[in-house]
């Protein structure tokens, strides 16, 4: 279904409208997505599930601003940084600023300490370096990691490593989180504690956040769940269940 762009002009957020993307040309050509509509308000956790092959890593790739869309209209809180052809001139300025990524895999870097690899964005934005560690070291604390601030990556555990992923996601205070499959690697304890993170941090900051995943672990807590079947998106009601 798709859903008038004022509406969205009122209340900020995700809006995906018609997205298309082909990849090659003539009777090579692939439809990886042939109609995606969603609307994801902000404060809100929304999962994005579907087979393998199904499109859901090309969405994200797309709305990332990280490969270019066929066809099709994105928006992000009031501006319209997509309708047939990019809106915005500088895409590693909108990833950096208004897009925060959380994969599967931390991707910390291993050289720097805890607290530098989540205050490298904010410093790349040209944040001075003293007001970037003390946001990083905010978001830590909010996370429950600040006690390993100066660690090394190599010298935290698994959870410990993606809530620091996460704090890197957060800390430049982006409208919008895509997190890509954030728990298929942690146990059950692990994993909804993230997604508590994810809520409660959705809540605070007003932040718009799509969770692609196969993770039948955390697919209950989603209160709305968009599924992609044969390039195109269906929206159905979740359970909700709390996980605080």
């Amino acid at each position: 279904m798709s859903v008038p762009a004022q509406v969205l002009s009122e209340d900020g957020g995700i809006l995906i409208e018609g997205l298309r993307k082909v990849y090659g040309q003539g009777d090579t050509a692939v439809e990886a997505l042939k109609n995606i509509n969603m609307h994801v308000r902000p404060g809100e956790v929304v999962g994005l599930v579907g087979p393998s092959g199904s499109g859901k890593s090309t969405l994200l790739k797309c709305l990332g601003a990280i490969i270019e869309p066929t066809s099709g209209r994105m928006q992000l809180n009031s501006d319209v940084i997509y309708d047939d052809g990019w809106k915005v001139k500088d895409l590693r300025a909108l990833r950096r600023d208004r897009i925060g990524f959380v994969f599967q895999a931390p991707y910390l870097i291993p050289f720097l300490n805890v607290t530098d690899n989540v205050a490298l964005l904010p410093m790349l934005a040209g944040v001075p370096n003293a007001e970037a560690r003390r946001r990083a070291l905010e978001i830590l604390q909010a996370l429950d990691v600040g006690h390993r601030a100066q660690a090394q990556p190599s010298q935290l555990s698994g959870g410990e490593q993606q809530r620091v992923s996460i704090a890197r996601a957060l800390v430049n205070r982006p409208p919008v989180i895509l997190a890509d499959e954030p728990t298929a690697p942690l146990d059950s304890e692990r994993a909804l504690s993230v997604m508590r993170i994810l809520n409660r941090m959705a809540r605070q900051a007003q932040t718009a956040i799509i969770v692609v995943t196969h993770d039948e672990k955390i697919i209950p807590t989603f209160k709305r769940i968009y599924q992609i079947r044969d390039g195109r998106t269906h929206e159905v009601a979740g359970q909700g269940i709390e996980v605080e």
